[in-house]
């Protein structure tokens, strides 16, 4: 997928719909996480969160996506102050950028996002790939790359 051009998508935010076509021109980082609130999506938010600022001055918009509702989007955005918008994925994102996959915990398999993160150049080509990713200190490594 590196190297290629990303996939096209159509997909709802917490705030309306969103698509790829809208950040010609931007550098995307589109961040694949389990769920909202939770512990370790929680510390990832936050740091992109934190350099939201660096983020914009370099040109790139940061976006979250996960299989949460956009009410439940919302209301984790307004509780943590993020400032970048969270896709409701309806499994196509996750399935396309490849985050959808089995997982393992306690011995027990399931399907699950794969907390992936994805750097799209202003033309929309896949750029770089974090997989696996570590929540803490996530942002400052994809904020390096830039």
């Amino acid at each position: 997928m590196i190297n290629q051009p990303a996939p096209d998508f159509h997909a709802v935010t917490e705030s309306g719909p969103i698509a790829l076509a809208d950040f010609q021109g931007k550098k995307l980082v589109l961040y694949f996480y389990p769920k909202d609130d939770t512990p370790g999506c929680t510390v990832e938010a936050r740091g992109f969160r934190d350099l939201h600022e660096a983020f914009t001055a370099r040109n790139a918009v940061v976006v979250g996506v996960s299989k949460d509702t956009a009410k439940k989007h919302a209301s984790w955005k307004a509780k943590e102050c993020l400032p970048f918008s969270l896709i409701a994925d309806d499994g196509t994102l996750c399935e396309q950028f490849g985050a959808w996959r089995q997982k393992k915990l306690y011995g027990r398999e399931y399907m699950g996002i794969a907390r992936i993160t994805v750097l799209i150049d202003e033309r929309g080509v896949v750029r770089q790939i974090w997989d696996p990713v570590k929540a803490d200190g996530h942002a400052e490594q994809v904020l390096a790359a830039l």
